[in-house]
């Protein structure tokens, strides 16, 4: 009899990240596959198909990016029916995918992130003049809830700040509009789990048009990506610092992916934490790890073991 664990990898769902996600998932079953476990690739409409797809498994490794594959609710589904899970818990992707209650949390506990005010009902009118009054443009407006960059938007003027608003009111519901920080996009990989912490190193992206939005993170060749960034030790230490306070600051564990304005005046501004972050050739994750010697399939091989600690390689 097979005594391997039985894993499933979790890709596609119903948020705006599917077709980001079901890459992610052919990349991580590929390097399963590679390593001689026995996975199984999953690939869901939405949470009708999630239970089917979990008969007889041991293990899931979920790259279920946005939406209800990230908030929580399908890590909540897994402990329920008592299946191992990859990553962050309920709790911790919950607050995580939440950009107000993890911006909270963030100044709760003293993390530099950027002013910001949420608007999840009333009067749009009333949020917009307090928005213009109580925040320096320009403003970045996004959905409270979404990765991927997915509906941000850089406003300049009174006139752009009503439309991105309700843009993305529009598309997506709950809007969040923060001060935009002047300076440098940054990203820090964190590996949290039985071996210890391994902080990646700082990726540096640089933008044509000076803005990280959807289509310059996934079209090949628009952005550049510097790793490690060119930066001071300390400064890039700090940086890595206040990467893993964030983490830890919402609870998350296995493995994050950290999100950051450097401003102009040092000062790193904690953007978000992605506890699901993406696994495509293309992803940040993966690239921060090649630079230190961990390939892809060692990557995944490392995450697999977060939801069976105490097993060694799961075989």
């Amino acid at each position: 009899m097979d005594a391997r664990k039985r894993i499933v990898v979790l890709s596609g769902g119903d948020s705006p990240e599917r077709d980001v996600s079901l890459v992610s998932g052919r990349g991580v079953h590929g390097a399963l596959r590679a390593r001689g476990h026995l996975v199984k690739l999953a690939e869901i409409g939405d949470l009708d198909d999630l239970v089917p797809a979990l008969r007889e498994t041991d293990v899931v490794f979920s790259v279920l990016h946005g939406g209800s594959g990230e908030d929580g609710t399908v890590q909540r589904l897994l402990e329920v029916m008592g299946i191992p899970y990859v990553g962050s818990d309920a709790q911790s992707s919950a607050r995580a995918m939440d950009k107000e209650v993890a911006k909270e949390t963030f100044r709760l506990m003293g993390i530099p992130t950027a002013e910001s005010r949420a608007f999840r009902g009333g009067d749009a009118a009333v949020f917009l003049a307090t928005v213009h009054d109580e925040l320096n443009a320009p403003w970045v407006v996004k959905p409270i809830s979404a990765g991927s960059t997915l509906g941000v938007r850089v406003a300049r003027s009174p006139e752009d700040l009503a439309e991105a608003f309700r843009g993305c009111l529009k598309a997506f519901g709950d809007v969040l509009v923060e001060e935009y920080i002047a300076g440098r996009e940054l990203t820090v990989g964190i590996l949290d789990d039985a071996e210890g912490v391994m902080l990646l190193p700082v990726i540096e992206i640089r933008c044509p048009e000076g803005f990280f939005d959807y289509e310059a993170k996934y079209t090949d060749g628009v952005s550049e990506f510097l790793v490690p960034a060119s930066l001071d030790e300390k400064v890039a230490s700090s940086i890595q610092d206040v990467s893993l306070e964030a983490h830890r600051a919402l609870g998350c564990s296995g493995y994050s992916r950290v999100d950051l304005r450097l401003a102009e005046d040092g000062t790193p501004y904690v953007l978000e934490v992605n506890t699901l972050p993406g696994m495509t050739p293309m992803s940040d994750l993966p690239r921060a790890a090649a630079a230190v010697g961990i390939s892809y399939e060692d990557l995944v091989e490392r995450m697999l073991r977060t939801a069976l600690p105490d097993e060694g390689a799961l075989s």
